[in-house]
């Protein structure tokens, strides 16, 4: 079925295009354009929907929005198996969502093994799951988060292999705290398997967080979150993603984890190179309660999520719609907003080629939203899903 999206303003590519309309064929955008240019294009049997019709005056069209962190929602965590991560993404696509990486948290070697051969079946099989990405084991005890500090140990060669085996290819990302002993060595490997090596839940300094970016790191996990802070003489790995023009930095804009105008300073810093993730744990869109990260209870009270033992911040409860919302608020350009969940996270995976913009021949992946930038229409490969 063919799909023409028209009367919509068009965010893609860093830019917003009035009066745009867009046309999906195939699973694929086969062609866009301004102004009445949809009629010539539209077919017989091609479902019409006009934007401003659909989601009112100033409509927004959007590509589908890309998490390359995120741990669960709809109750249930993505380390619990296939029918959880389904009803967890099915949560997440209805709030724009159409493609995701599936982070599994820090637990016994073979455990992750089996999880991340679990995560590559289900990727074979559901194409809005990119494959995973493995928070751990190989993270600083003294910069553990919400992770069980008991299961942490070091990056030797051959337990980060066996990941990547088990992964059989589908591990886009592995956060690692470069500064442990075989961290750099580690992260070759990893970029030499075809995965992104990213930097987290570490205590490196300025030089260490360079040096595991020469080695080929190019993520700083949940920027400012479990790591040193930017100190004005001791800069750490923040000031060396952001220095560092091949790095993408991850924010979590949930007004928790970090304060709006820390979210805009990180989107000055490093323009271009912001990937919005939600580190949603079990509760998005879900209740407040008791819930599990792993080994370790969560408490969730009025929508955050903390350590039941400790009181240490424990993923969060965002949904990337409201992510979006959140950096609009703190001051961020919204077509810079845009592409920060769609091309810039679509770029860290190596899959820029695939997702991440309306451009003709991409995946026809996008999101309708009212001009107050609430969710009001998604498709996935140009199927339309339900919206939340």
């Amino acid at each position: 079925m063919s799909t023409v999206v028209h009367s919509v303003r068009l965010v893609d590519a860093g830019r917003i295009v009035d009066d745009a309309w867009v046309r999906f064929e195939g699973g694929r955008v086969a062609g866009n354009g301004i102004g009445e240019g949809w009629r010539g294009q539209a077919q017989q049997y091609d479902v019409v929907v006009d934007g401003e019709e659909a989601a009112g005056a100033g409509a927004l069209l959007t590509p589908g929005f890309i998490d390359i962190h995120g741990h669960g929602g709809a109750g249930g965590s993505y380390d619990d198996g296939p029918d959880t991560i389904r009803a967890a993404r099915a949560l997440h696509r209805a709030h724009g969502t159409t493609r995701a990486v599936v982070s599994l948290v820090t637990a016994p070697l073979e455990v992750m093994e089996r999880r991340a051969s679990m995560v590559a079946d289900l990727a074979a099989t559901d194409a809005d799951i990119l494959g995973s990405h493995l928070e751990g084991p190989f993270l600083d005890p003294a910069h553990k988060g919400a992770h069980d500090d008991t299961l942490l140990r070091e990056p030797d060669l051959a337990a980060v292999q066996r990941l990547l085996d088990a992964g059989r290819g589908t591990v886009r990302q592995l956060t690692l705290a470069p500064e442990l002993p075989g961290g750099l060595d580690a992260i070759r490997l990893i970029v030499a398997a075809g995965a992104a090596a990213a930097v987290g839940h570490t205590g490196a300094d300025f030089a260490a967080s360079q040096a595991a970016f020469e080695a080929g790191a190019t993520i700083l996990t949940h920027a400012f979150n479990a790591m040193p802070g930017l100190h004005h003489r001791h800069p750490g790995p923040v000031a060396a993603a952001a220095s560092d023009p091949r790095v993408t930095l991850e924010v979590i804009a949930d007004g928790v984890h970090l304060h709006p105008q820390v979210v805009r300073i990180a989107f000055a810093a490093a323009p271009g190179r912001i990937a919005l993730v939600t580190d949603a744990m079990a509760a998005a869109g879900h209740a407040d309660g008791r819930y599990e990260l792993g080994s370790l209870g969560v408490d969730v009270t009025d929508g955050v999520a903390r350590l039941a033992d400790g009181g240490a911040i424990a993923g969060s409860t965002l949904t990337q719609d409201a992510a979006l919302r959140r950096t609009v608020e703190a001051g961020v350009r919204l077509a810079d907003a845009v592409a920060a969940l769609t091309s810039t996270p679509a770029r860290a995976i190596g899959r820029g080629d695939d997702f991440g913009s309306l451009a003709t021949g991409y995946t026809a992946d996008a999101v309708l939203l009212t001009a107050a930038l609430e969710v009001r229409s998604v498709w996935t490969a140009g199927v339309a899903g339900t919206a939340g």
